[in-house]
């Protein structure tokens, strides 16, 4: 039996992320309340300016001097 997975992004300050045709590095990542009420993630650039996701099982937010050995 096969079990369904996702693949999930964990997100921290310090990554490097392509977005829209570009390589932009994480200041800061972190949760707010998108437009249509849902849960969304809001990137701040180092190179300025933010972004923001739509968030889901398969975004995490993780500390940049956590123990995930997923980044």
């Amino acid at each position: 039996m096969s079990i369904a997975t996702k693949r999930a992004a964990v997100v921290c300050s310090g990554d490097v992320i392509g977005y829209e045709g570009a390589w932009h590095t994480v200041k800061e990542a972190k949760t707010d309340i998108g437009p249509m009420g849902g849960l969304a993630v809001v990137v701040t650039w180092e190179e300025g300016g933010t972004a923001r996701f739509p968030a889901g099982d398969e975004v995490i937010l993780g500390e940049p001097d956590s123990d995930n050995s997923t980044h």
